[in-house]
């Protein structure tokens, strides 16, 4: 199951059926359809800015941040992954910046703070490579090339 919290400022201004799809696709792609839930919440800079502060240690605002759960939960007889948690005013100031629509965005933000839920990172080359392969994949997948990295 896969458990949407939209903070009510942004309720009218995206569909919560594009992070669904965005999530499920990501599991499919990883070869987990239908197993496991995880959370994604929409939310304003000032939360996910202390989230930040208080998880990371980095008192900022950022895009998205993931929390690892990964247990089984034994209410809803399944994996539980953990929680996506994304910036809408970032997201949309990311999309600005780049040339695409909003939506777009939090597609892709969604597939990342759910790649690092299933264990992938970006700290080494390799390790960016690998992530950033699958995504572009997923990306793909949803219909959004023009938001696939080049891979080098």
């Amino acid at each position: 199951m896969i458990f949407i919290d939209v903070d009510e400022k942004y309720g009218d201004l995206l569909s919560p059926d594009l992070l669904q799809e965005a999530a499920r696709t990501t599991l499919q792609q990883e070869g987990l359809q239908g197993l496991p839930s995880l959370s994604i919440k929409i939310t304003g800079e000032g939360e996910i800015q202390r989230l930040n502060a208080a998880y990371r240690g980095k008192d900022q605002a950022t895009d998205v941040l993931s929390f690892e759960a990964d247990y089984f939960d034994p209410d809803l007889e399944t994996r539980y992954l953990g929680d996506v948690v994304i910036s809408y005013p970032t997201a949309a100031e990311q999309a600005r910046d780049q040339g695409h629509a909003i939506e777009a965005e939090l597609q892709l933000l969604v597939v990342h703070g759910l790649l690092h839920l299933l264990g992938y990172d970006h700290h080494s080359p390799q390790q960016e490579e690998s992530m950033w392969k699958i995504q572009n994949q997923v990306l793909a997948r949803l219909g959004l090339e023009s938001l696939v990295e080049d891979e080098e």
